[in-house]
């Protein structure tokens, strides 16, 4: 017996039976030996086909099959057969076929018992292909009819047809479009640095004459107590009354823009003079905001981060602390702020791990690594080494090297510093001429930044001779500075340890707690920031694409997409020059939606795109990007979300020749054929795509525009008056795509309340002529709104004449233009639209966003006019599929001037699936009084039978109708996967891989045994006791209980525990990539039969091609039990990588942009200025009682 799956002998005849007109099966059993075979009526017809011509290229209109041509007769073979398949059709295997052939026209011999008898296939039990030929065709007939009567296709195409005399199509330069948008955001990324620059100037001229004073008093907004009332009624301290009022152009925010307030982290006192003295002065910035937004009302937050800690906002907001009534936004830990304040730079962190740094000093030790790797980013490099005894590298894949620190290897290190232990002794001269051999090779060889250069030492002590090693690696020049931070109490070694940093042009803090990180790893940037502040270079720089969730924890805009604008602010006073002194940095924020506006999606066509990549090759903007993930019910950033390569996007770029063209800044085009997943990655779409590309100059980015080979490249252009026009453009059933622009509303308050609708009415007629509008795309849209005008009239003409026989099957009819135009007939009242999200902003698939025409005008539009698409929608709910109950089919609607061809519309229609289903179950049986008398097969037959399974499905193989509801919208391979492993052999359907490099992965959960708390009852309440002490003993050792008295340290000291906590929690999804396939089905092939061996049975099976349509009838037997077939199913699965691979993949570097200028040195530089050990303010004797209690506790 074969074994499941494979080719097995059928019945010899004496004679040949018809299957359908034109389609034979040859039965022969004595091709069975150590191999046996499956000749299915379709392979039989091919391989006669073979031998009729001679061996030669089977002919391609043989009943519709997809076949592979060559010119050497030997290698044709017929596309979709397996391995042992093709051998029939190579040389060898050739004369089988003529035999199998030459015996099928030889009388009947006697069937071989152990071969034949248990596979005989009989006539009278056949499914007649002829049978369900004549279902697809009535059922498509009868559909094909319903569709184009209530959507109104013929009529739209006829409207289009009439006004070709009057149209033209033009053909898009890509290059001189990609040009031009350029420009227009070259100049609006312009005005928001002129913004900037004009509170550089204004800060700096605020800082030059005030004079600090320590005993300073002034009462400023503070954001968080603003509005604040007391137990008496009056207003707290910092809080005075601060108007606001909701504002559209903020995100809908309660604002007040008329003033800027301010915001102070909860580590740092609310009125230290450092505060008090820097509110005050840059309370002269109130007025420059006011001014910019005033000039440029395109502008956004505004804002100055203060070296000392607090952030002036404007507008001024409420700010609301986060879910544990804390402020942990630290505006000098942001982005914007570290790379405005630095110059790129390469850093070697050394890190000792002898067995002195046990216990607190290595919790303190790991957290200031975190703290520096959090100050870290695209432009910098780094790594690890830990050492004691020995050297070696945190990860042993980046020895010798320095990787970009980017998100993902940021935390990759802080994930393997975690896991690190003390032990051993500490010996610190190998490191640093480790640290030392791998910064001058990155310098000499031109890799890494090829700036800043620094070590990072992080040690509780060194005592060895370390001079000789300055000596040979950094003096007398001191390229590489040297920064140490001594951890714990012990003040031993301080002088040691300071020594190392003042003769290296470095820095020494002293970090006793874990409240002191943050505040002495910053100390670093100060330093680095010292040439540039000396030499007063206001480098401008752009931040990477990011989420500030940080920044409004309840607001919209912690779900933007936004790039930061930011320039350092210097003190200019005479007595600070060689000290460097860095007051903030200023900055704006420029939401990436509002840049990519700059590139209406009009003139991109059906499939087009824009982008944008930085310097890095990271991607800023990019329609397929995929920010957010879904954890349970809540969105979340995905962990890397702005550090996703243009290479995982376009991931058809193998070579990367695009990424390495856009960033080398470079101007020109490329053609790629591409794979485009659509509906959540269940279809795809194959298309040739050309890229043009260019660098927006001033700015590290590039922007590229994406259009489509043939009717993507374009556009027609109709001409209509707006006297002709207005009338049509004002009826209710017509919209138009509210996120495009076709009049600028969100500038002028008066415009901000109008809808893109109203704007274009008011503009046309002439009601506001101040309004600001695109004319190409206005007049767009007023031509498409005559031609369709009519289809609104047919429409209502149908719903009239249907409204008693309509059966509620046609529940709407709806239309979309190139324009972004909308029209929509509802056929049966609101409250019975199975699907009452679509066509709104719910369902963003329907619609036309900024991003995407929607997905029914995008399929329609690679089919024929009149062929209509047809899909089912699913909502996934708590990751449960919902069955749908309404199925969507549209159709495309063109126009053809002087052979040109453009995509004018799409229209289409919403269908109740009960009504289908109805319609379906009609056209699938044969009465009992059917003439059976030419059929061969069972006859008469139903889809109702219960020997039978009947399918309607898409050419991606999913189930609108099946006889279980619950498959409604189910891939056929999950329901069937033998049926569906025999089509895909037999090359109905073609399997395509797609992969997916944003994707997020469930991390397997490590579980604990079982049986430990079985042994003990008390097993739980010891565990939870034990981690209580453990945290009450680092809570103890980690605070100073004097300074505890002071309710602002209360606050701060709750910050850093609960901070704790939150470290230590573990993401239950990790980004990954991943494999997962989509399923097409062969277009060329109209119709096919087979059987499926199943062990003790066979399972016959048909399967038509509905003309007109993407549908296909399949019909199978239903008692051949077939699970022996796994399902096939459509889960991606995580593309794993072996060590070696992993490791070559993330040593790897990328070709990336180094930005365009550095500041790494001055001579004027004070490097004196190298730090101090600091305070120890918790006295010794309260200290030791503290740990000895402690310990007596734990103990």
């Amino acid at each position: 017996m074969s074994s499941p799956g494979s080719w097995y002998c059928l019945e010899h005849r004496s004679q040949p039976y018809s299957s359908s007109p034109g389609s034979t099966s040859y039965l022969d059993s004595d091709t069975v030996g150590t191999r046996s075979f499956l000749f299915t009526d379709l392979y039989i017809k091919k391989a006669a086909a073979m031998k009729e011509n001679g061996g030669h290229a089977l002919k391609p209109e043989l009943d519709g099959s997809k076949t592979v041509k060559s010119s050497n007769p030997d290698d044709n073979v017929v596309s979709g057969f397996k391995d042992e398949q093709r051998e029939l059709l190579n040389p060898g295997g050739l004369s089988e076929i003529n035999h199998v052939l030459n015996k099928a026209n030889q009388t009947r011999p006697r069937c071989k018992m152990d071969c034949c008898l248990p596979y005989l296939v009989e006539a009278q039990s056949r499914i007649p292909p002829e049978t369900v030929q004549l279902w697809a065709s009535e059922f498509g007939g009868k559909l094909n009819s319903i569709v184009t009567k209530y959507s109104g296709s013929l009529l739209l195409q006829k409207k289009y047809k009439d006004v070709e005399p009057f149209i033209r199509i033009e053909e898009v330069d890509g290059v001189e479009l990609v040009m031009q948008f350029g420009e227009k955001m070259k100049e609006m990324l312009g005005r928001k640095v002129e913004a900037v620059k004009r509170l550089v100037d204004a800060a700096e001229e605020a800082d030059l004459y005030h004079k600090y004073d320590m005993n300073f008093e002034f009462d400023y907004y503070n954001s968080v107590l603003i509005n604040e009332i007391d137990e008496n009624g009056n207003y707290v301290e910092l809080g005075n009354e601060f108007i606001l009022e909701v504002n559209e152009h903020f995100n809908n925010l309660p604002v007040n823009t008329s003033l800027s307030d301010i915001q102070v982290p909860t580590n740092v006192y609310n009125k230290d003079p450092n505060i008090l003295n820097g509110a005050y002065w840059s309370e002269a910035l109130n007025i420059v905001f006011y001014e910019n937004f005033m000039q440029d009302p395109t502008l956004t937050w505004q804002y100055f981060g203060s070296s000392t800690g607090f952030f002036r906002l404007y507008p001024g907001i409420k700010w609301m602390p986060d879910g544990n009534g804390v402020i942990s936004f630290d505006c000098r830990n942001r982005g914007w702020y570290i790379q405005a304040a630095t110059s790129p730079k390469d850093i070697v962190i050394l890190f000792d791990i002898s067995g002195s740094m046990k216990g607190l000093r290595m919790t303190i030790a790991k957290h200031t690594i975190n703290t520096i790797l959090d100050t870290l980013g695209e432009n910098d490099f780094v790594n690890i080494i830990a050492y004691s005894d020995y050297v070696h590298y945190v990860e042993p894949c980046f020895e010798g090297t320095l990787v970009q620190a980017d998100r993902d290897n940021r935390e990759h290190f802080k994930l393997l510093v975690d896991k690190l232990n003390a032990k051993g002794t500490g010996v610190v001269n190998k490191a640093l001429i480790e640290a030392f051999i791998i910064l001058n090779k990155f310098n000499e060889t031109g890799q890494g930044s090829l700036c800043n250069q620094a070590i990072m030492l992080i040690t509780d002590g060194a005592v060895e001779e370390y001079e000789s090693v300055f000596e040979q690696y950094n003096w007398p020049d001191c390229k590489v500075r040297v920064f140490t931070y001594l951890i714990g109490r012990e003040v031993t070694f301080a002088e040691y340890v300071k020594w190392i940093a003042c003769n290296n042009k470095g820095y020494y803090t002293h970090i006793s707690t874990l409240a002191d990180v943050q505040e002495n790893v910053m100390e670093y940037l100060h330093v680095l920031s010292r040439p540039m502040v000396i030499n007063h270079d206001h480098d401008i720089i752009w931040t990477e694409a990011y989420m500030d969730n940080a920044l409004f924890q309840s607001a919209a805009q912690s779900l933007l997409l936004m790039t930061t604008v930011a320039m350092p602010v210097f003190s200019r006073k005479n007595e600070t020059v060689t000290h460097g002194i860095l007051l903030g940095v200023v900055g704006s924020d420029v939401p990436l939606k509002e840049l990519l506006k700059l590139a209406p999606r009009y003139k991109l066509g059906v499939h087009g795109y824009a982008f944008l990549n930085t310097n890095n090759g990271y991607i800023l903007a990019h329609p397929d990007l995929r920010p957010l993930y879904k954890d349970g019910k809540k969105l979340k950033p995905k962990p890397n979300y702005n550090s996703v390569d243009l290479s995982e996007v376009e991931w058809e770029d193998t070579d990367e020749i695009l990424r390495t063209a856009m960033v080398n800044g470079e101007t020109g085009t490329i053609s790629m054929n591409v794979k485009v997943p659509v509906d959540e990655g269940k279809r795809v779409l194959f298309l040739t795509n050309d890229y043009f590309y260019t660098h927006i100059d001033d700015t590290p980015f590039s922007l590229c525009i994406v259009l489509t080979r043939g009717h993507g490249e374009s556009l027609f252009v109709g001409n209509i008056s707006v006297e002709e026009g207005l009338h049509d453009i004002v009826q209710p059933d017509l919209t138009i795509a509210n996120e495009w622009i076709y009049c600028v509303t969100d500038i002028d308050p008066a415009h901000r309340k109008l809808s893109q609708k109203e704007a274009v009415i008011r503009y046309l007629s002439g009601e506001d002529p101040d309004l600001e509008c695109d004319e190409e795309l206005v007049q767009e849209v007023l031509f498409d709104a005559v031609v369709t005008a009519p289809i609104e009239a047919y429409w209502t003409a149908i719903a009239m004449n249907t409204s008693e026989n309509n059966e509620d099957g046609i529940e709407m009819a709806f239309l979309g233009t190139r324009a972004g135009l909308m029209r929509s007939s509802p056929f049966v009242g609101k409250e019975k639209h199975s699907n009452k999200k679509f066509f709104t902003l719910q369902d963003r698939h329907s619609i036309f966003t900024m991003d995407h025409f929607p997905l029914w005008y995008r399929r329609a539009a690679e089919h024929p006019a009149g062929h209509f698409v047809y899909y089912i929608a699913f909502e996934e709910d708590m990751g449960k599929k919902n069955r749908s109950k309404s199925v969507t089919a549209s159709t495309a609607v063109k126009v053809t001037v002087s052979k040109k061809m453009a995509i004018a519309a799409a229209v289409g229609v919403q269908i109740n699936l009960s009504f289908l289903r109805r319609k379906f179950w009609m056209a699938t049986r044969q009465p009992n009084d059917t003439d059976c008398s030419n059929v061969e097969g069972r006859c008469p037959i139903s889809c109702e039978d219960d020997a039978l399974n009947c399918f309607l499905m898409d050419n991606n193989g999913f189930i609108l109708i099946s006889k279980k509801e619950e498959e409604t919208g189910t891939f056929l391979g999950e329901v069937d996967g033998s049926v569906m492993t025999q089509l895909l052999n037999m090359g109905l359907f073609n399997e395509v891989k797609l992969y997916d490099y944003q994707a997020m992965c469930k991390e397997p959960t490590n579980h604990h045994s079982g049986s430990q708390p079985m042994l003990s009852p008390f097993y739980n309440v010891l565990a939870a006791l034990k981690w209580l002490l453990s945290n009450l003993f680092t809570f103890l050792v980690e605070f100073n209980f004097c300074g505890l008295w002071n309710v602002e340290n209360l606050v701060n000291a709750k910050t850093i525990f609960h901070f704790g906590h939150k470290h230590r929690k573990v993401e239950a999804f990790q980004p990954c990539n991943t494999e997962y396939p989509v399923f097409m089905y062969d277009y060329t092939i109209k119709e096919a039969n087979g059987f499926v061996e199943c062990g003790d049975c066979q399972k016959m099976f048909v399967i038509q091609n509905i003309e007109n349509s993407n549908l296909l009838l399949l019909v199978t037997e239903a008692y051949c039990d077939c699970s022996i077939f796994p399902p096939v199913m459509l889960e991606p699965e995580e593309v794993k990588y072996n060590a070696s691979v992993k490791c070559d993949r993330m040593r790897s570097q990328k070709l990336r942009r180094r930005p365009d200028t550095c500041h790494a040195f001055h001579p004027e530089e004070n490097a004196e200025e190298c730090g101090g050990a600091s305070g120890i303010s918790l006295a010794g004797t309260l200290l030791a009682l503290n740990l000895g209690m402690a310990v007596a506790i734990l103990q």
